[in-house]
């Protein structure tokens, strides 16, 4: 079962492409979107070594907002136009991970879904087989994920917990 269109903020991009797990959207979901303001802070630093899958993956994928962007003083360029983008194109959901930001876009209505739910969820419809080796890659590149929260998604799926 695929989930219709899914609008995409800069830090799950990069975590997913870390570990080389953007494939995981096409399996879940329709279409995967963002807008300018994600695309230029992910493909600001040409010096990444993932900058080429971002490009490759993503570049077919932009869309500017038409709307103006009401929300910059509350969150920032990426987060805003990527909850803007979602209220124009009446998305299934957000994947964003900033706290901060997914807690206005929740209050505005918006499905929002994490890094670490989308990947709980892969792997419970058998799409990833592990979680460990994944949370491991972003421990390993310093992706501020909470340890609390990757351990307790460990146990609950019956794997080793990280150190």
């Amino acid at each position: 079962m695929r989930n219709g269109l899914v609008i995409a903020d800069s830090g799950p991009i990069i975590s997913l492409v870390l570990a080389d797990k953007l494939w995981i959207l096409d399996e879940l979901f329709d279409e995967i979107k963002i807008p300018k303001a994600v695309w230029t802070e992910i493909t600001a630093d040409e010096s990444k070594p993932f900058i080429s899958k971002i490009k490759e993956y993503f570049s077919k994928k932009v869309q500017e907002i038409k709307g103006f962007n009401e929300l910059t003083f509350v969150m920032d360029y990426g987060e805003s136009e990527s909850v803007i983008l979602y209220r124009e194109t009446n998305a299934s959901f957000l994947l964003i991970d900033d706290k901060k930001a997914r807690k206005i876009a929740e209050n505005f209505g918006i499905q929002c879904i994490g890094t670490i739910g989308l990947l709980s969820i892969s792997k419970d419809k058998r799409i990833i087989n592990e979680l460990r080796p994944i949370f491991k890659t972003f421990n390993e590149n310093k992706r501020f994920y909470s340890q609390k929260l990757l351990n307790l998604v460990l146990e609950s799926k019956g794997e080793d917990l990280l150190n």
